[in-house]
C-alpha cells in the first residue's frame, strides 16, 4: 500500500509527539518530571475552545480528564497513562528511529499509544467541537492503578459509553481476558551477629531464600510465552534487606513477588498459597490486589479492523494486566488493541511506526463510526 501524503504528515505528528513524551522520565521517584509530563498532557488538551479540563488527584497521583463542557458520560472514552517503569540510569529516557521503530523506554508501554489518543482527540474536536468524545491521562498504572483509573471510575463516577484502552492485545488483536494480579511482600526476620561467627545469629536472607524457593516450587514455569497465557506464574522482583553492612548478619530480609493468575483462580487461593509455601515465620503483606478480568469489545470496533487491515480480528488473552478492568467491570464495552510493540520494560522497548499510523486509522475510523461524523 502506497502512503498518502496525510499518511506521511500523521506519521511525522505521531514520531514527534512519541519522542517528546519519551524525553521526560515520567517516573515515581521523580515527580518533578511526573509533573512536568502531566503538564505536557494538559497543555495539549487544554488548547481545544468549548473543552473542559478537570484534575484529580488521589494519594498524590494526578490524574486529568477532558470532554466537551456540558458532557458528562461522552459516548467514547479514550484512556491512557502517562507513566513509564523506573530503569537505574535516566541516560536511558531517550529516543531513536531505528529500522521503522520508535526504541526507547515507555516507547510501547505506552507512551507512543499515549501520542495517537492525543492527536485522535485534537483531531476530531478541531473537526467537531461538540463530538461526545473525551480522554482520561493518568499517572499511576504501572503502580496499580488504583489512584488513576481505578479512583476516576470508583470514587469519581466516571463513566462512559465505551472506552479505548491501548494498553494490550496488538494491531489485529484484542485483548479479552487478562490475568489477575497480586503483588506480595514477604518478610522474615532473624539475629544479628558478626559475619565472622555466623553461628551465634540467625540470617535472615537465608531463611528468606528457603521461603521464596518453596514459594517459586508450587508455581508454574511456562516454556513459551503462548503456555504462560493460561497458568499462574509468580516473578521475584525486588529482595531488600536492611543491612548495610559487609560483616554483619542481617536481622531482616524481604522479597516482593509479582503473581499472575488467569480464573478461574482468585487472588485469595493465590495468598493462600503464598502463606502454606513460605510457612509460619514469614509475614505476608499486600500490595497490590486484582482479580483476572473478561472485557467485552464493541463488534463494530472488529468489524473497523478488519475494513483497515483487510484481516479480521482475533480475540486474545493477556499474561498481564491493566487499567481495563477498573472499566470493565461497570459492564462498559472495552475496546484493547495497539501498535505492534516489543521488548516492554526494557531499555530497548520499541513501537513499530508504520502500525502507529495504521491504529491511528482504525481508532478514528471507530471513532467517527460511533460519534456519527463523516
Amino acid at each position: 500500500m502506497t502512503a498518502t501524503n496525510d499518511d506521511l504528515l500523521l506519521r511525522e505528528r505521531l514520531v514527534a509527539m512519541t519522542r517528546d513524551l519519551i524525553l521526560i522520565p515520567s517516573i515515581p521517584s521523580r515527580p518533578d518530571d511526573l509533573r512536568r509530563c502531566y503538564e505536557f498532557v494538559k497543555n495539549h488538551v487544554d488548547a481545544l475552545d468549548g473543552i473542559r479540563v478537570d484534575e484529580y488527584e488521589s494519594a498524590g497521583h494526578r490524574s486529568l480528564v477532558a470532554m466537551p463542557v456540558g458532557e458528562s458520560e461522552p459516548a467514547v472514552l479514550l484512556c491512557a497513562h502517562l507513566d513509564v517503569i523506573t530503569h537505574p540510569d535516566l541516560a536511558f529516557y531517550r529516543s531513536e528511529v531505528r529500522q521503522g521503530r520508535i526504541v526507547g523506554p515507555g516507547a510501547g508501554d505506552m507512551k507512543g499509544a499515549l501520542g495517537i489518543l492525543l492527536d485522535l482527540f485534537l483531531t476530531i474536536h478541531h473537526a467537531a467541537p461538540r463530538a461526545s468524545l473525551g480522554i482520561a491521562v493518568t499517572s499511576d498504572e504501572e503502580l496499580g492503578g488504583e489512584h488513576g483509573i481505578g479512583y476516576l471510575f470508583d470514587a469519581v463516577g466516571l463513566r462512559c459509553g465505551t472506552a479505548l484502552v491501548p494498553d494490550g492485545g496488538s494491531l489485529n488483536e484484542v485483548t479479552v481476558d487478562e490475568k489477575g494480579l497480586l503483588h506480595l511482600r514477604l518478610r522474615t526476620l532473624g539475629t544479628a551477629a558478626h559475619a565472622a561467627r555466623p553461628w551465634l545469629g540467625v540470617n535472615a536472607i537465608d531463611r528468606l531464600s528457603e521461603a521464596l524457593h518453596r514459594v517459586r516450587s508450587v508455581f508454574d514455569t511456562p516454556e513459551s510465552d503462548d503456555s504462560g497465557e493460561s497458568v499462574a506464574t509468580c516473578a521475584v522482583t525486588v529482595i531488600d534487606t536492611e543491612n548495610s553492612t559487609c560483616n554483619r548478619i542481617p536481622s531482616e530480609a524481604s522479597a516482593i513477588l509479582d503473581i499472575r493468575f488467569p480464573a478461574p483462580y482468585t487472588a485469595a487461593q493465590m495468598r493462600a498459597r503464598v502463606a502454606q509455601a513460605a510457612g509460619p515465620e514469614v509475614h505476608l503483606e499486600r500490595i497490590i490486589e486484582a482479580e483476572p478480568t473478561h472485557l467485552q469489545p464493541d463488534p463494530d470496533y472488529l468489524a473497523v479492523i478488519e475494513a483497515v487491515t483487510g484481516s479480521p480480528a482475533r480475540m486474545v488473552r493477556e499474561a498481564g494486566a491493566s487499567d481495563a478492568r477498573f472499566i470493565g467491570r461497570y459492564g462498559i464495552p472495552v475496546q484493547m488493541s495497539r501498535p505492534l510493540v516489543g521488548n516492554l520494560h526494557a531499555a530497548d522497548e520499541w513501537i513499530d511506526i508504520d502500525s502507529m499510523v495504521v491504529f491511528h486509522r482504525i481508532c478514528e475510523r471507530y471513532l467517527r463510526l460511533k460519534l456519527e461524523l463523516r
